[in-house]
């Protein structure tokens, strides 16, 4: 079982260097059943509890049109994980990857993300199936699922380019 700051075998941890502030603004806060990570999912389902994307003015206008896609992409900060490993276990085994190669909360930029069925939007707050975090994780984006997204503006060069 995971543990909240437990350092496994074969778990390497390294000094952080200081983050520097890259201007993130928090759009909003999710609210999700779990207040611990013992309890979380590792994975999102689709099919698991209704979550709420609370959004935070001024923001809440761009919500606009968003009921146009069944999936988006949900950025969220895990701000409660620890940014200090480079190499886990997450089998517990003594057998360690690097954390580039996981999808792990831990990491030098906790950045989560999820890909969520949309269930509605009730005014700022927008319903969704499908998160893996906790409760009252800040949340720094919400997108259209890329599968479902047709750019809207016009081409330019970049976009036909191959080998």
């Amino acid at each position: 079982m995971v543990r909240e700051s437990e350092i496994r075998a074969g778990e390497v941890v390294v000094e952080a260097p200081k983050p520097n502030h890259a201007g993130l603004v928090y759009i909003g806060r999710i609210r999700t059943p779990w207040t611990s990570r013992l309890e979380t999912p590792r994975q999102g389902r689709h099919d698991g509890p209704v979550c709420r994307l609370e959004i935070f003015e001024p923001w809440v206008k761009g919500l606009k049109d968003l009921e146009l896609y069944k999936s988006l992409e949900v950025l969220y900060w895990l701000h409660l994980s620890r940014r200090d490993l480079v190499l886990q276990s997450p089998k517990n085994d003594g057998t360690a990857r690097g954390i580039f190669s996981l999808r792990t909360p831990v990491r030098p930029n906790p950045i989560g993300t999820s890909l969520v069925k949309l269930v509605g939007i009730e005014g700022a707050t927008v319903l969704v199936r499908g998160l893996d975090c906790l409760d009252e994780t800040p949340l720094l984006d919400i997108k259209p699922d890329r599968c479902e997204f047709t750019p809207l503006a016009p081409p330019q060069p970049g976009d036909f380019q191959t080998e």
